[in-house]
């Protein structure tokens, strides 16, 4: 079972990669956002189904 400081961790590890570089750091920053979702368990709006393109 993924916990939040499990989460958090991950997050913080990932924005310690990023180089400031758009193009280097998009899969990074999207990694990032995906992570960030699961942790406050956020879905699109609208949606009363699973987002298919991030996987919350």
């Amino acid at each position: 079972m993924i916990t939040q400081t499990t989460l958090q961790e991950e997050i913080k590890e990932l924005k310690g990669n990023l180089t400031g570089d758009m193009f280097t750091d998009m899969d990074i920053k999207d990694e990032i956002h995906n992570l960030e979702m699961k942790l406050k368990g956020v879905k699109p709006m609208d949606s009363h189904i699973d987002c298919i393109g991030c996987g919350s």
